[in-house]
């Protein structure tokens, strides 16, 4: 371990081990990269994981615009636990970033901890979900409204009639599930969609999503038509748990994201549909928007969406249903064909 030399009050000089030394008092060191002297800018970036394959795109994609913007890039990683989420904010808000790209969780503590990252100088993007009640510069993401409508029209008219299993991601799922039962509910004041189950699943997690279905399963007799699964993760464990009971492509399952494994089912048959979210897309926005912030410029965008606290300035792009009717014209329109192995 190096060490380096500090001059005392009476002006004399020590050698100081840097093991000695905890993080703020790194950061106060004059060679610990400050701001003043960087040859570019820093962009701090917290992603929910790399376990599911929509982050690592979302990852590999900012990786690539940063790389040909110049950016450096420190991610950061909450998997939805907020203990998490403050732990990485404020050890970005150490790194002295210039701009945060943030995957809000919503929980408590979180508005703080941006509102110490704003004093700081520091711009923040909220990505994929609108952080609540903060004050944040921007809101980059998909029409997640329009995710749940496409998912919630796709169903009925494929199950206009039955038993449905509702599951609403945790947390944020709240504005999918929105736009999915503005398309399903009319359908069970009529009598025609009996819900049979409707159950968060915690932390997205697939595990958590199985135990759920496989319950109703075991409760409903097998008696189950269609299931809203909200992203693709959660889809391949509903699937795994209908393929036990040898139901596997005999009942509707949504999902989002188009993930290798969702384009797969959806080929085999056993998966009804997804919604490709372009993260290629996504992650140019979001980069070429820090970039914009770090530049001081005022209108990246004329559309707002209120938070709770303040209108912020929103860009969401469109997402795309996709099902085995449009799979492979999708895929090569977007260009995410030749990343996937079918």
């Amino acid at each position: 371990m190096k060490s380096f030399i500090s001059k005392t009050l009476n002006g004399s000089f020590k050698y100081i081990d840097l093991r000695e030394l905890g993080i703020e008092q790194l950061r106060e060191c004059n060679f610990m990269n400050k701001k003043e002297n960087r040859d570019n800018e820093r962009v701090g970036i917290i992603l929910p994981n790399q376990r599911e394959e929509r982050w690592k795109r979302d990852k590999s994609a900012m990786e690539k615009e940063g790389k040909i913007r110049d950016l450096s890039l420190i991610f950061e990683y909450n998997d939805f636990e907020m203990d998490k989420q403050i732990e990485a904010i404020n050890k970005l808000i150490l790194e002295e970033v210039d701009v945060l790209i943030i995957c809000p969780i919503n929980g408590e503590g979180e508005p703080e901890a941006i509102e110490k990252a704003k004093k700081r100088g520091i711009k923040v993007i909220s990505y994929d979900v609108l952080a609540m009640n903060s004050d944040i510069d921007l809101f980059v993401s998909f029409n997640l409204m329009r995710v749940g409508e496409l998912q919630g029209k796709y169903l009925i008219g494929k199950v206009p009639r039955g038993n449905y299993i509702i599951l609403l991601g945790e947390p944020n799922g709240e504005v999918f599930i929105e736009g999915a039962m503005e398309y399903i509910m009319p359908l069970v004041y009529t009598g025609n969609i009996k819900i049979i189950t409707q159950e968060k699943v915690e932390r997205w997690s697939p595990d958590y999503a199985y135990n759920i279905v496989k319950n109703s399963l075991i409760q409903y007799e097998n008696n189950i038509d269609a299931v809203l699964a909200p992203n693709d993760a959660i889809a391949g464990a509903v699937i795994e748990a209908l393929d036990e009971e040898n139901l596997a492509g005999k009942v509707a399952v949504t999902g989002q994201d188009a993930d290798i494994s969702a384009i797969r089912r959806i080929i085999e048959g056993t998966q009804s549909m997804t919604v490709l979210k372009d993260t290629n897309e996504l992650a140019w926005v979001a980069i070429n928007a820090a970039i914009k912030l770090i530049k001081g410029e005022q209108k990246i965008t004329y559309k707002s969406v209120n938070n709770g606290k303040i209108n912020v300035p929103s860009i969401l792009t469109n997402p795309i249903l996709v099902d085995k009717n449009n799979v492979y014209s999708i895929l090569n329109e977007t260009g995410y064909y030749k990343n996937y192995i079918i």
